[in-house]
């Protein structure tokens, strides 16, 4: 089997084995590119061409660094040109059969040593290699769009894959550039399996009536420092690719509550209103421009004076950040062990309502509004008051909070507030990959970094926000609900329970 790679066979000259290409002659690496469509082979040297020669007038590349790259691409007009290959890599349409028929096709062309990888972003490689002669060949090899810039590989082990050919796919993505992190072969692999939580825990708020499509944006965006809210994340995609995507790994997983997909997406797709390419999904647009809706917000302006405020807090460093925060504001605290009748009760708790939060603490109702400290007090602050909390307390919360450099949202009762339950299933899921052993927690951490442009990797995010409060959270959310797509992975559990880092790996025996 091949150790070191220098001539590389692609076959699919789409934007995927057109970008593959580009990092592969890049590095130095000869690329026979071949699609069944001769033109298209064409079209696409040219246009990497073109790419290459705009990149050096950008000063990225020199001319002589251009021509040396294009020296090193061949497109060639039949299967048989492969046969010098020590790798080929296929980027063609995503049908099992087809990429099947393809894999024993290149069997008989080319030597026995050459690697054969798929780049398949959702199929089984297991599968894609089941009817080979030498299934132990086969490798997945999954670049992300557009393939120069994410700077990520997925190098996916079959059932039957060589150990020795996931090395030499490791040294040769560090050799073009990019950061390769190994998998099993799972439904999703890592990036896509990890990318489940952020969408589906978003819907299941949004279907719980718990906010607004643009005020989960918003409190994502400005809390945990997501790029794109997770529905103006859809309307990108497209329902139309990302419910199927949804489906499959839920029905792959045996219908693992974790993966459960929302009605609403399924209502949405046979309604046609997909996203941004039928100018309705989330939000509606106009020449692909995002048109805000005008909400009207509640009229919660105080004019005073601010009632004494009772604290409680499950952790002491967010009481002592409260404490700070209206320290400097000049609000006063009700420090007695239970609060006064006129007392505004402000509670920091962890995956409870605030009605649960009220009865364990034994304070009325009425004067309770709960905040989400899981990122502090950040220019976002979510408010969630019980059902029977006085306007006057809301007035309050609202100018007490609200000091003029952030913005903040109120929700209805949830178990949880919006960004302690996005993050915790982001977190919680991604331990659970790492104890099935579907990749390390490094490169788990790395995929969704340089894969779906998180703030962090998930599980190292666990560690920033405190590993127990991710644990109190899902702890208290079952309880509450009964879901089991709440459940703690024992990952997470034994780790916090034996004050660890989430990524600590003991040592074998």
């Amino acid at each position: 089997m091949q150790t070191t790679i220098q001539q590389i066979g692609i076959i699919g000259a789409g934007i995927m084995g057109t970008g593959i290409a580009q990092i592969a002659i890049q590095s130095g690496h000869d690329v026979y590119l071949y699609d069944a469509n001769i033109d298209a082979a064409q079209q696409a040297k040219n246009k990497l061409e073109h790419t290459l020669q705009q990149l050096a007038a950008k000063g990225k590349f020199t001319t002589e660094q251009v021509e040396t790259a294009l020296a090193h691409l061949h497109v060639v007009k039949n299967m048989q040109q492969l046969k010098v290959c020590e790798l080929v890599i296929e980027a063609i349409i995503e049908k099992l059969d087809v990429k099947k028929q393809l894999m024993q096709q290149l069997e008989s062309v080319v030597s026995a040593d050459t690697i054969l990888a798929t780049n398949t972003s959702s199929l089984s490689v297991t599968a894609i290699a089941a009817d080979c002669q030498h299934p132990e060949r086969v490798v997945g090899y999954h670049f992300f769009n557009p393939v120069p810039l994410m700077k990520v590989v997925e190098v996916i082990q079959g059932l039957h894959t060589q150990p020795e050919i996931i090395e030499t796919l490791t040294h040769l993505a560090h050799k073009m550039g990019h950061r390769p992190v190994r998998t099993k072969d799972t439904p999703g692999f890592i990036i896509n399996h990890a990318g489940r939580a952020y969408l589906t825990e978003s819907l299941k708020i949004l279907g719980e009536n718990v906010a607004t499509v643009e005020q989960i944006d918003q409190v994502l965006k400005s809390s945990l420092g997501f790029r794109m809210g997770p529905f103006e994340l859809l309307d990108l995609t497209g329902l139309d690719v990302s419910y199927p995507v949804m489906e499959s790994i839920y029905q792959q997983y045996y219908q693992e509550p974790r993966y459960r997909p929302s009605v609403i997406i399924q209502q949405m797709l046979t309604g046609k209103q997909l996203g941004r390419k039928t100018g309705q999904g989330f939000y509606r647009y106009v020449d692909q421009q995002k048109q805000n809706a005008t909400t009207a917000e509640p009229d919660l302006s105080y004019a005073g004076p601010f009632p004494k405020v009772w604290l409680a807090t499950d952790f002491p460093q967010d009481k002592a950040l409260l404490r700070e925060f209206l320290a400097v504001r000049q609000i006063q605290l009700d420090t007695a062990e239970q609060p006064a009748a006129d007392s505004l009760v402000v509670i920091a708790s962890y995956g409870e309502d605030a009605t649960s939060s009220a009865l364990r603490l034994g304070v009325n109702p009425q004067q309770v509004v709960c905040i989400d400290l899981i990122a502090g007090l950040t220019q976002q602050r979510t408010l969630m008051p019980t059902l029977v909390t006085t306007t006057a307390m809301k007035q309050a919360a609202q100018a007490i909070f609200h000091d003029g450099m952030s913005h903040v949202t109120w929700i209805t009762e949830s178990i949880g507030l919006i960004s302690q339950r996005v993050l915790v299933m982001i977190v919680n899921l991604a331990c659970d990959m790492a104890q099935q052993g579907i990749a390390s927690a490094e490169d788990i951490n790395s995929g969704v970094r340089l894969g779906l442009a998180y703030p962090h990797g998930p599980i190292e995010w666990g560690d920033l926000v405190g590993s127990e409060k991710i644990l109190l959270t899902l702890q208290r959310m079952l309880a509450l609900t009964g879901d089991p797509r709440y459940r703690p992975s024992p990952w997470l559990q034994r780790r916090c329970k034996l004050n660890l880092p989430l990524d600590f790996q003991p040592q074998n025996i």
